[in-house]
C-alpha cells in the first residue's frame, strides 16, 4: 500500500488525493510491504516508526523529490528582542520541549571531555551552528575559540538560562539581525528513530534530515543518534543529507543496559575499557547474533556538520555495508571533546564494508576501534583530516589523521584507498593488512597506544576476537602489535606543517612510536619477520627463545611492492620495496564542480615492477583470530580491481591506479 503525506495537506486519509499532512503519523500505522511516500516541505516532528518491516516486505520511507522533504528537529525562533548592541534575547515557553529540554540536559558520558559545560541544545542561523558559552558576559564581549576549525564562526555565541518555566536565550548574530534571517533552536531528541528495539527492516530514502539534539553517544551507554534503527537489522538509509546533529549524525550503535549506561562516568569504580568488556559480554548473553542485528546499508548520503560523530556505532553496526558517502566537516567547532570523535566512530565493525567513500574536514576520518574483525576499507579518499594553520592544539584536541585503527585483533583490511592527510594512519592495533594504497601522511602510535594509561602497574587493554563471521566471542587477549602487511602501496612524503611539528615537539611525543611524519613503513623497525618470529617456537631454538619473549613479542611484518617517492622510508626489514631518490612526486587534489581531481606527475616516475596479484592466500590470517584476510561469506579475495574499478594485470601496479601510462590527472 501506498500512504501519502503532504505539508500543504489540512489532513487526509494517506491517499495521493487526499494524504496526510504529518509523516509521524504515516509511521505510527505504516506495515510491511507498504511505502510512504513524503511530498516536499519542512516536517518539525518526530519520527517514531510503529512497525517492523520484513526482509521480503520492507517498509520505505521515500522523499517524492531527492533532499525535498526535510525532517528537522529544530523550531523557528522569530520572537527576538534586542538586549544590547548585537546581543539579542529570546524566552521560550517550555511547554515546547515535553519530558526532553535540551537547554537543561547537559553532555554527558564516558569519555567525554568537556572543554565547558555544554548543553545538547543548540542555537542556528541561516543553518550555521553558534557557538555556546557559559556566561553572558562572553556574548556580550566575544573572543575567538583558537581550538575552532572556524574561527571567524565562533564569534557566534549563544547562553541560555531558566527563569519562570522558561527558557531564555541570549545570543550574539554579530551584524545579522535574527527576525529577518532564519534562526532556529533544536527542541527535539531525535528526527527518524525507533523508541523501541527490534523495529527492522526499514528503508529512509532521500531525505533531509538535521538538528536534532542528541547526547553523548559512547561504546559503553545506549548510543543514540538523529536517524538510526536503535538495535534492529537491516535499515537501509539512502541518498540522504544528514547534518547538524548536536552529537552524533547516524546511530547503528548500542542498546540501553540500564544496570550499564555510562557507568564509569557515574560510579568510577570501573575503568571504561572494563565497562566496555561488560557490556560487550552481556549484549552476547541478551542477543547480540548475526540474525538480530545489523546487516544495515547506509549509502550515497551528504553526512556533514555534526558535533561528534557522522555515523557512531558500538556493536549494532556488526555486518553492515557503508558505501559512496560523502562524510565531511565533523567535530569542526571542538567544542566537544573526548574520545569518540570522528567522521565515523564504530566498534565491533565486525564484517563491515566501507567502500567509496569520501572522508575529508573531520577531525578524524575513520576510527575503528576493538573488534575490528574482518573490516575491510576500500576505494575510499581521505583528505584534509587535520587542523587548518591558525588552530590552537588544547589538551582535548590531537593532531588527528584520516584512519585510527585501535586495539582490535583483525583482520583488518585497508586497500585502494587514498590517504592525503599529513597522518594517514593510527595503529595501536594488530592484523592489518594495507594493500595497493597511494600513502602520503605518516603512521603514528605503532607499538604504543595500547595500554589503560596505569602510572604504576601494567594496564595491557585485553580486547575480544569472534569467532570468524559471527558474533560470539572466542576469546580476548592484550595487543602485541606488529602482524601487519603492506603490498603494492604507494608512499609518496609530503611536506609537514609547523603546526604539526610543533605539536608533536611541545609535546615531546616526537618518537617513531608516538608522533612521527615519516611517510613509509619506517615505524615497523625492529619487528621481526615471519621466519624469524616463528622459528622461536621450536623447541631446539634456544637462542631466539632467550633473546626474545616468546609469546608476548611483536608479531611479525609481511611486506613486498611497496614503493617509496620524497624520502618516504620502508622499515629496516622491508624486502621487495623500490626507492626512487631522484624524483619529486607533486600531489595536488582539487575540487571542481562537485568532482576531484588528483594532479600528479607520478605516473611518469612510476618504477616499471613485476608486482605479484595479491590475493587472501598470501595475506593468511590475522594471527589471534586466526582468520583470514577474506569476504564476509568466507570468499577469498583477489586484489584484481583498482581504486576506480578497472580490472588489474597480471603484474599489476602498485598503488590504488591500474595506469601503465602516463597521465597528469585522474578524477576522483
Amino acid at each position: 500500500m501506498e500512504i501519502y503525506v503532504s505539508k500543504e495537506s489540512r489532513g487526509g486519509d494517506g491517499t495521493k488525493e487526499y494524504p496526510l499532512n504529518s509523516l509521524a503519523q504515516a509511521a505510527i500505522i505504516a506495515k510491511p510491504g507498504d511505502e510512504v511516500i513524503v511530498a516536499p516541505g519542512v516536517y518539525r516532528e518526530y519520527v517514531n516508526p510503529a512497525f517492523s518491516g520484513m526482509p521480503e516486505r520492507r517498509i520505505i520511507y521515500r522523499s517524492a523529490v531527492k533532499n525535498g522533504a526535510v525532517i528537522t528537529g529544530a523550531e523557528e525562533v522569530k520572537n527576538w528582542e534586542r538586549y544590547k548592541e548585537n546581543v539579542w534575547m529570546a524566552r521560550i515557553p517550555n511547554g515546547i520541549f515535553g519530558e526532553y529540554n535540551p537547554y537543561t540536559v547537559e553532555i554527558f558520558g564516558d569519555w567525554y571531555d568537556a572543554v565547558k559545560p555544554m548543553h545538547t541544545g543548540e542555537i542556528y542561523i541561516n543553518n550555521k551552528a553558534l557557538y555556546e558559552t557559559d556566561s553572558l558576559e562572553e556574548v556580550l564581549h566575544p573572543i575567538i575559540y583558537k581550538g575552532s576549525w572556524d574561527q571567524k564562526g565562533s564569534l557566534y555565541k549563544w547562553y541560555t538560562v531558566q527563569e519562570q518555566n522558561e527558557t531564555v536565550i541570549y545570543a550574539n548574530f554579530q551584524e545579522l539581525n535574527p527576525n529577518e534571517e532564519n534562526v532556529e533552536m533544536n527542541v527535539r531528541r531525535n528526527c527518524f528513530y525507533p523508541s523501541e528495539e527490534g523495529i527492522g527492516y526499514i528503508t529512509v530514502s532521500g531525505f533531509t534530515i538535521t538538528k536534532a539534539a542528541t547526547q553523548w553517544a559512547p561504546p559503553t551507554a545506549y548510543q543514540e543518534g538523529m536517524i538510526g534503527p536503535h538495535w534492529s537489522k537491516g535499515w537501509i538509509i539512502e541518498d540522504c543529507d544528514i547534518s547538524h546533529s548536536r552529537c552524533s549524525g547516524i546511530s547503528l550503535g548500542k542498546y540501553l543496559q540500564p544496570e550499564n549506561d555510562n557507568k564509569w562516568a557515574v560510579k568510577h569504580t570501573k575503568t571504561g575499557t572494563q565497562t566496555e568488556r561488560d557490556a560487550i559480554c552481556q549484549a552476547q548473553r541478551e542477543g547480540w547474533t548475526k540474525e538480530n542485528i545489523g546487516s544495515h546499508i547506509i549509502r550515497r548520503c551528504n553526512i556533514h556538520d555534526c558535533g561528534q560523530t557522522g555515523i557512531v556505532g558500538h556493536l549494532g553496526g556488526v555486518f553492515s555495508i557503508i558505501e559512496d558517502n560523502d562524510i565531511h566537516h565533523i567535530n569542526n567547532k571542538q567544542d566537544l571533546a573526548g574520545a569518540e570523535i570522528g567522521g565515523i566512530k564504530m566498534h565491533a565493525a565486525i564484517d563491515v564494508i566501507i567502500r567509496r567513500n569520501r572522508f575529508h574536514h573531520c577531525t578524524r576520518g575513520l576510527w575503528l576501534d576493538w573488534q575490528a574483525q574482518g573490516t575491510r576499507v576500500t576505494q575510499n579518499i581521505f583528505y584534509k583530516n587535520t587542523p587548518p594553520d591558525g588552530t590552537e592544539f588544547t589538551e582535548h584536541l590531537s593532531v588527528a589523521e584520516d584512519i585510527f585503527v585501535e586495539v582490535s585483533h583483525g583482520p583488518t583490511l585497508m586497500d585502494n584507498n587514498i590517504f592525503l592527510s599529513e597522518v594517514a594512519g593510527r595503529f595501536c592495533t594488530q592484523g592489518i593488512a594495507l594493500v595497493h594504497n597511494l600513502i602520503a601522511g605518516s603512521f603514528v602510535y605503532v607499538g604504543n597506544g595500547s595500554d589503560n594509561g596505569s602510572k604504576v602497574f601494567p594496564s595491557p587493554r585485553y580486547t575480544p576476537y569472534h569467532v570468524p563471521h559471527r558474533t560470539e566471542i572466542n576469546g580476548f587477549m592484550t595487543i602485541l602489535h606488529g602482524d601487519a602487511r603492506f603490498y603494492n602501496n604507494v608512499f609518496v612524503q609530503q611536506p609537514v606543517r609547523q603546526l604539526l611539528v610543533d605539536y608533536a615537539k611541545d609535546r615531546k611525543i616526537d618518537r617513531l612510536d608516538l608522533m612521527n611524519y615519516i611517510v613509509g613503513t619506517k615505524p615497523y623497525d625492529g619487528y621481526p619477520g615471519a621466519e624469524e618470529y616463528f622459528a622461536g617456537f621450536q623447541e631446539n631454538n634456544y637462542k631466539i627463545r632467550e633473546e626474545r619473549d616468546k609469546y608476548y613479542d611483536h608479531l611479525p611484518v609481511y611486506s613486498g611492492g611497496n614503493v617509496y617517492f620524497n624520502g618516504a622510508q620502508p622499515y629496516d626489514g622491508e624486502k621487495d620495496y623500490m626507492k626512487d631518490t631522484e624524483h619529486h612526486i607533486e600531489l595536488e587534489l582539487v575540487e571542481k564542480d562537485g568532482d576531484l581531481i588528483l594532479y600528479t606527475n607520478l605516473f611518469r616516475y612510476m618504477p616499471k615492477t613485476r608486482n605479484s596479484m595479491i590475493s587472501t592466500k598470501l595475506l593468511g590470517e590475522a594471527f589471534e583470530p586466526e582468520e583470514l584476510f577474506e569476504n564476509p561469506d568466507g570468499s577469498p579475495i583477489t586484489f584484481d580491481e583498482d581504486y576506480t574499478g578497472k580490472h588489474r594485470l597480471p603484474t599489476p601496479v602498485s598503488g590504488p591506479f591500474e595506469i601503465y601510462e602516463e597521465v597528469a590527472s585522474i578524477n576522483l
